[in-house]
């Protein structure tokens, strides 16, 4: 069974805004709160080219990235078509006003991935927004 992390609580992430996660080892993970106060969570790094997704306008279900626009799911990582890409997710939770992330994710997930300098950046497909 995953250890749950609580990493804040609910009011310290703005409605329709982000907070950052800071781990050991690769790229920040983005916390997002919507309108409906339901709670996401993704690498903080959008497939197009980079960008910092914590700084993008969420709306529904959906994160615009800061540096191109491309919407991104905020339940799967899935950019909306006709761009293609995905980013991984985290798990989350919120117990009572607690947001926890699984910690065998946050040690092992996505943890190769790096901002581009150049160039598209890419992930194998579906399987590895859920499994990078």
């Amino acid at each position: 069974m995953s250890e749950w992390i609580s990493i804040c609580t609910i009011d310290d992430i703005p409605v329709l805004g982000a907070r950052r996660v800071a781990r050991a080892q690769g790229l920040d993970v983005a916390v997002f709160r919507n309108a409906e106060n339901e709670v996401f969570a993704l690498l903080d790094r959008c497939p197009h080219k980079g960008g910092p997704l914590s700084q993008g306008i969420v709306f529904g279900r959906s994160v615009a990235c800061p540096l191109h626009n491309w919407t991104i799911a905020l339940s799967s990582g899935e950019a909306t078509a006709p761009d293609e890409g995905c980013t991984p997710y985290f798990s989350v939770r919120v117990e009572g006003s607690e947001v926890q992330l699984r910690a065998d994710e946050l040690a092992s997930r996505a943890l190769e991935q790096t901002r581009p300098h150049a160039g598209p950046a890419h992930c194998s497909g579906k399987p590895a927004c859920a499994a990078a």
